[in-house]
């Protein structure tokens, strides 16, 4: 029977075989046919690129299945040896290797003989490494940042309850736990991770400028702040970590030491030493420099248990008339956790 279409009907498109191969060659789609009883495939030439096999070369199943990856490989036999009894449309996504290179593919048709034609079955396959790829990035992504927030969360509540034990007003300890939470945050920005960085890595002087910053530019202490340290990269543990010594001796130089007056100046070098760092804190012009009397207050405890412990080094004090004189010595190995 014939169909008779209005006058003004639009012109239905013609589809032609050249007109479907365009069309599956602009996908990305590669075609394959398998007969259920001698195993045997057929595909087009985008198959056998995809696969990197030969087109002279007689392909079944289990040829095929040599280049899945062993660990999708008894998933990938079920699942196909399973879609003989799944009514409609399946999709099997798995991972072949071709010499070292590693691609997802996406393998796609009918089950339970749907469409089958003189035993052989129809269906596509896909190449989905990008996607793939783009996926475990951001997993990837999601579980760093879920452990980033995590470890905040602990250090910002240890913070909290070792602040209260030394401050004596609810005024000091605002302040206190302020300035050294903004002093992780700080840190924090420095190492974020970025889309396709598998390495979350800042550079030394970089994240010193950053925590020291705020000390030099409250007017009269502008550009009293000097830094010259190799360049040399950090990891986000150590940048943290870092941040919590670096602001413990910056707060006690604005109380106590150089940045209380006007006339004080701080220098932060750094020297790699072999298999050592070595940062020295270096104060003048302050008030004439006293030791103290005791090394047992949050402070002190903190700097300790941090080189000691992230660090694996030591820190060291003198106590000059002219100023303080930190020394921190770091395993180089550790900076860049």
């Amino acid at each position: 029977m014939k169909t008779i279409l209005p006058a003004n009907a639009p012109e239905r498109p013609v589809w032609d075989d050249q007109h479907l191969r365009l069309g599956v060659e602009a996908a990305g789609v590669a075609l394959w046919s398998w007969n259920v009883d001698t195993d045997r495939l057929t595909m087009d030439q985008s198959g056998y690129d995809l696969w990197a096999v030969l087109t002279t070369t007689e392909v079944t199943f289990e040829d095929l299945s040599a280049h899945i990856h062993p660990a999708d490989r008894d998933r990938v036999r079920a699942g196909f040896n399973a879609t003989r009894g799944i009514v409609g449309p399946y999709e099997i996504d798995f991972r072949i290797l071709i010499k070292e290179e590693v691609r997802w593919v996406s393998a796609r048709g009918r089950g339970d003989d749907e469409g089958i034609r003189n035993r052989v079955m129809f269906g596509i396959f896909l190449d989905v490494t990008g996607r793939k790829q783009a996926e475990e990035a951001n997993e990837l992504l999601a579980g760093e940042m879920s452990h980033r927030v995590k470890n905040l969360i602990t250090i910002a509540g240890a913070l909290t309850t070792m602040t209260s034990r030394s401050t004596e007003t609810k005024e000091e300890m605002v302040s206190d736990l302020t300035h050294r939470l903004a002093a992780l945050g700080r840190a924090h920005d420095l190492v974020r991770p970025v889309p396709g960085q598998t390495e979350n890595a800042a550079l030394l002087g970089d994240l010193l400028s950053v925590l020291l910053t705020p000390y030099d530019d409250l007017g009269a202490f502008s550009g009293r702040v000097r830094v010259a340290v190799p360049r040399m990269a950090i990891g986000e543990v150590s940048a943290t970590n870092l941040a919590l010594v670096l602001h413990e001796l910056a707060t006690n130089s604005v109380k106590y030491g150089a940045l209380s007056v006007p006339t004080g100046l701080l220098d932060v070098a750094c020297q790699v030493d072999g298999h050592e760092a070595v940062i020295v804190w270096t104060e003048r012009g302050g008030p004439i420099c006293i030791a103290p009397a005791s090394t047992s207050g949050f402070g002190s405890k903190l700097l300790n248990r941090v080189m000691t412990h992230q660090f694996g080094g030591s820190i060291a004090y003198d106590w000059p008339t002219e100023g303080a004189i930190v020394t921190l010595r770091l395993k180089a190995t550790r900076l860049a956790l």
